[in-house]
């Protein structure tokens, strides 16, 4: 009895279970968890990424079929030369396709009653002419192709080769003649305000990306002939 009494003065410890924390278990376990994220994340990013591969082809064959569709050079459009049979003096030195004759020299008796007094400066240029005002560019300011473009056409690409383009300066100011100051002459704002009464319009914007913006230049869209030829210049085409 005395030796179980003396057993029973110890205290036994109960047996506990003990695990060791594995690091890799615990990686998998949290990889398990983020999987569906992850997949989601990286499907997202694959489809994508098959997207623009597929996409990226098909854009650059609609901008190539669009540029290439109106055969532009330099940002400027192909018009042929008028016959000279459909040329018309309005000037000792000017032509002008003689579909737009009578509107242009209505326009400017129009102007003269508004105390506004226009002045001819440019009508019809030969593909020879033009092609000479071009390249003497080159010679005079020794500018690349496309720097030259941007103040005058490539010969066989100027709207004054159709006859329906017309330079108009202000005869009280011709200081501002071929200049972008024309702008702030009175001339200028009145055919701003007018001239689309007469079926013209201004040629080049200040938004155009190739062309320098030229208040001066007008062409004729009045008939037949003229819409047909400026069509294409006149669609905006979604690149």
């Amino acid at each position: 009895m005395e030796q179980n009494k003396d057993i029973n003065q110890f205290d036994i410890p109960l047996a506990k279970r003990t695990y060791l924390k594995n690091p890799y278990s615990i990686l998998l376990k949290k990889l398990l968890i983020f999987s569906p994220f992850l997949l989601l994340i990286f499907s997202t990013a694959a489809l994508r990424l098959i997207r623009n591969l597929e996409a990226g082809p098909l854009r650059n064959f609609v901008f190539q079929v669009e540029k290439n569709y109106d055969h532009r050079v330099l940002g400027h459009l192909p018009y042929k030369e008028i016959p000279r049979e459909k040329l018309v003096f309005i000037e000792p030195n000017i032509e002008v396709h003689i579909d737009m004759r009578d509107s242009l020299l209505k326009m400017r008796e129009e102007a003269k009653k508004d105390g506004i007094y226009l002045v001819f400066l440019s009508g019809f240029r030969s593909i020879n002419l033009q092609k000479d005002i071009f390249y003497s560019l080159k010679s005079i300011r020794n500018q690349e192709a496309a720097e030259r473009a941007r103040v005058s056409a490539p010969p066989g690409y100027s709207e004054h080769s159709t006859g329906f383009a017309i330079d108009i300066g202000d005869a009280t100011q011709r200081e501002t003649d071929f200049e972008t100051e024309f702008e702030k002459t009175r001339a200028f704002r009145w055919l701003i305000k007018n001239a689309a009464k007469y079926h013209f319009k201004l040629s080049f914007e200040k938004d155009n990306k190739y062309i320098d913006y030229e208040p001066w230049h007008w062409r004729y869209e009045g008939s037949i002939e003229a819409l047909k030829i400026f069509e294409t210049a006149n669609r905006k085409l979604q690149i």
